[in-house]
Formats: structure tokens, C-alpha cells, sequence
């Protein structure tokens, strides 16, 4: 069962395969839309600037 590395929560294998980066596939992804204090930012990772409330 594929997790997210920043909060461990579930992701569906489809969310992994689009999300996840080119070979850490195994890893899952590194953020999910569950994580409230990350978003994915073109290739990267970094912190939320507001709440995503």
C-alpha cells in the first residue's frame, strides 16, 4: 500500500504513478492533497505560504 512520505497517508497506486518522481516510484510520493503544511511546486516540494483551508 503506497504512503506519503511527508504525512503517511494513504495514496492510490495512480496518484503514485503521476506524482511520485521518475524512479522513487517505491517511495511514494512527497507530499499528498492531505498535507496541509507542503504542495508540490513544479518539481519540488516546499512549504505552503497560506492555509490551503
Amino acid at each position: 500500500m503506497p504512503t506519503c512520505q511527508n504525512c503517511g497517508g494513504f495514496v492510490t497506486e495512480r496518484y503514485v504513478r503521476v506524482f511520485a518522481p521518475e524512479g522513487y516510484e517505491k517511495d511514494g510520493p512527497r507530499v499528498c492533497p492531505n498535507c496541509e503544511d507542503k504542495l508540490r511546486d513544479g518539481a519540488e516540494v516546499r512549504a505552503a505560504r497560506s492555509s490551503r483551508s
